[in-house]
């Protein structure tokens, strides 16, 4: 095992743009020694020049990893959407809860909706994680937790309805979800407005 470890270090120092280099100046000795310029220290002026090139050779870079770019990831939060969706048809909710829901689900939906919005959305970080945490970890662990504990206010009557916490949940995700939607709006105001104030700027030249 050793033996082959030491085997690709060797290896890979071949193949190394400083032996590449330094190679390559040693060669300009051995070029060097052969028209007479070196003399009889042509061993020294070959090994001197291949210590050179191998000093002014760039490092080895390893390769950064490859993350998923924006629109990657905003693929991966309109699958986990769907998939979330399809959770929650085969929930039993109350109708007002119902309505709830149906809000912010309509706005999660138009955030991620294929189309310039989207677009826009992928180019938020920020905003793309908002909308990530929600689908993937705010509304379902919501929507389980009220499951869970509606089942034992059936088996031990007289305790606060589980649905009151679910519905202030929802609202609260739903006034997060409507606070970045402002946000991008109001960053493409400032784009537009930036765009007139560049244009009349232009006429003035």
């Amino acid at each position: 095992m050793a033996t082959s470890r030491g085997g690709g270090r060797v290896a890979a120092y071949l193949e190394s743009r400083k032996n590449l280099t330094g190679s390559a100046c040693g060669l300009a000795g051995v070029v060097l020694t052969f028209t007479g310029v070196a003399g009889p220290y042509w061993p020294v002026v070959v090994a001197g020049l291949y210590g050179a090139g191998a000093l002014l050779a760039p490092p080895e870079r390893p390769a950064p990893p490859g993350f998923p770019d924006p629109s990657a990831q905003l693929e991966g939060v309109r699958g986990d959407f769907g998939r979330l969706r399809g959770y929650l048809a085969d929930v039993e909710l109350p109708p007002d809860t119902g309505e709830r829901l149906a809000e912010l689900t309509g706005l999660l939906a138009a955030l991620l909706e294929p189309g310039w919005v989207a677009e826009v959305l992928a180019a938020d970080p920020d905003g793309l994680h908002t909308v990530s945490r929600a689908v993937r970890q705010d509304v379902p662990e919501a929507v389980d937790a009220y499951v869970r504990t509606r089942w034992w206010t059936r088996m031990a009557p007289g305790q606060e309805p589980p649905e009151r916490h679910l519905e202030r949940q929802l609202t609260l995700l739903r006034e997060e979800a409507e606070r970045l939607t402002d946000r991008l709006r109001d960053a493409e105001v400032r784009r537009q407005e930036s765009h007139t104030r560049y244009l009349v700027d232009r006429s003035e030249d």
